[in-house]
């Protein structure tokens, strides 16, 4: 059976109030009412005109007002309901901040012809969601996603974020356009960051930026090469100095390791679909399609020989102590319960 339809097992509410005011350079953080717009004049992702694709209907309509309701409807309902249910629970974690301010928008890329927000968040395919998301705003400059090349995808000056707008526009397109992310299984995005960023040796600037200061706080005795090359960092380390306080009151995190809920804020900002990496192409094509571009443009679909998988993140948490392991998991508690991982059955919590 797949984990999309494991979790097809309750129906909530489908529709909700979104409050949207801005206060000076602020936005107000709670988003808790959805709006059905009128219909428009769309574009097709290829840059040809096309008048009312889908019968004028806008992404949030086709997603909160089907035309019949499907068992994908009813999952995509229960992943939104998750998260409000945990903002609500935890609303001392969640809600430290009352107000975000532009600079917090930076994850959010915009596509403005298909009223659609993309958070990426590293280490969740967020490559390929950029190349789909050029071919999206492109008009007609690309066709195929792969044909993008990865550095390309993450040139910030090929897509356009929020923050980029002002406060009105952000207030309107927050409101207006059909929100959404993709999330990983914590660890194994942890894991999956650590192998990327620290054992590949072309990637001196993290080893310069992140791997000395890992080295230089967190082993006894190092070597002089080691402190100056940082480029042998052991996991243990890595771990040791996430949970490090100095760490955290030093500076944010690195995206590629940030908590998805520091990223895209979602106890502040309403997302409309949550997708996993679990069920990526399933989710991903099930977005294009609420786009009206599913018969053009589809996710895709080769599978990495090189990914990080459970296993493997098994291996890496076995020479973490129960300590360190229950430190940890406090960091990402939040997006363990926002989006519905349960705790890996490798930990030793204390």
């Amino acid at each position: 059976m797949k984990p999309a339809v494991l979790e097809v097992m309750r129906m909530n509410r489908v529709c909700r109030m979104v409050l949207v005011t801005s206060v000076g350079s602020f936005i107000l953080v709670i988003f808790y009412f959805q709006s059905m717009l009128l219909p428009v004049m769309r574009r097709n992702p290829f840059g040809m005109d096309i008048c009312c694709r889908k019968g004028s209907r806008s992404p949030l309509q086709e997603l909160y007002n089907p035309t019949q309701l499907s068992n994908t409807a009813i999952l995509h309902q229960i992943r939104r309901d998750q998260v409000t249910d945990t903002c609500r629970a935890n609303s001392v974690l969640s809600r430290k901040r009352r107000v975000l301010t532009p600079n917090d928008l930076k994850h959010l890329v915009v596509d403005e012809d298909h009223e659609m927000i993309y958070c990426y968040v590293p280490k969740v395919a967020c490559t390929n969601w950029k190349r789909v998301m050029m071919v999206l705003t492109g008009r007609g400059k690309y066709s195929d996603p792969m044909e993008i090349p990865a550095n390309e995808a993450h040139v910030s000056s090929n897509l356009k974020t929020l923050n980029q707008y002002s406060i009105p526009e952000i207030n309107h397109r927050l409101k207006n356009y059909m929100k959404f992310l993709f999330v990983r299984e914590p660890f194994e995005r942890l894991v999956s960051a650590y192998r990327n960023k620290f054992t590949q040796k072309y990637n001196t600037s993290f080893h310069k930026r992140y791997g000395t200061k890992i080295v230089r706080r967190q082993r006894k005795n190092a070597t002089q090469e080691a402190l100056r090359k940082g480029d042998d960092v052991k996991f243990e380390e890595f771990v040791a100095y996430l949970i490090d306080p100095h760490t955290q009151r030093e500076e944010p995190f690195n995206e590629h390791w940030q908590t998805v809920y520091s990223l895209c804020h979602p106890c502040h900002i309403h997302y409309d679909l949550i997708g996993k990496y679990e069920t990526l192409e399933e989710d991903s094509n099930y977005i294009l399609q609420l786009a009206g571009v599913g018969n053009y443009l589809k996710f895709p679909t080769y599978a990495k020989s090189t990914r990080t998988t459970d296993e493997m993140t098994t291996e890496f948490f076995q020479n973490i102590s129960s300590e360190h392991q229950t430190q940890l998991y406090e960091v990402y508690k939040l997006d363990f319960l926002m989006f519905n991982y349960s705790v890996p059955s490798y930990l030793k919590l204390e």
